[in-house]
């Protein structure tokens, strides 16, 4: 079945965020080669022989406890995907985001990045590539509208096992948790 919707400039943004469960699989791994396709331009990826592009730790995110993949929909269209992964200092790390080439710079990415971060409160890392500018508005973007200016960015090595010889990522740091009450006020006498 061929899809012949179009984005409409004036329609408002209709995104929602689905559990990727076995259904939608399938779904994810397609995207997931446009991906790592928008990627080579910043990393260096190569196609295999068959065209594809290898993203060997995809498997882990619909099967290893704690990780997750999301297909992000704009209506009923697949218009991206978001893989979460926990890290070892307790924070959630956004793995891998993506929006299709159509519905980005439309409010689809933005609001998909604040649904995840507002429905999982808690310590959050967003990782990416400085050279990739727009990653980089985006990603503070996003971190300013959830949490205004209480969050950090910093430099981290990527690891080799991703990649041998590939500048450090940049890395948000952020926490979405409820602000915690402070002490109480002394009883007035």
């Amino acid at each position: 079945m061929v899809n012949t919707e179009t984005v409409s400039a004036e329609e408002p943004a209709r995104t929602a965020l689905v559990p990727a469960g076995p259904q939608l699989r399938p779904v994810v791994e397609r995207l997931a080669q446009l991906y790592r396709h928008d990627m080579s331009e910043f990393i260096g990826y190569l196609p295999s022989p068959d065209g594809t592009y290898d993203f060997g730790k995809l498997p882990l995110f619909f099967d290893e406890p704690g990780r997750s993949a999301l297909l992000i929909q704009y209506g009923s269209v697949p218009a991206g995907f978001v893989l979460t992964r926990p890290m070892s200092e307790g924070a959630t790390s956004i793995s891998a985001f993506f929006v299709v080439r159509a519905l980005r710079r439309r409010g689809v990415g933005r609001e998909a990045a604040l649904q995840l971060l507002r429905s999982r409160p808690g310590a959050w890392a967003i990782a990416f590539q400085p050279a990739n500018a727009g990653a980089a508005r985006f990603w503070r973007g996003v971190a300013t509208e959830a949490v205004g200016s209480d969050w950090c960015e910093e430099s981290r090595p990527v690891p080799a096992s991703v990649a041998g010889n590939v500048p450090d990522d940049q890395w948000i740091l952020l926490d979405t948790s409820p602000p915690r009450p402070g002490p109480a006020a002394p009883a007035a006498s």
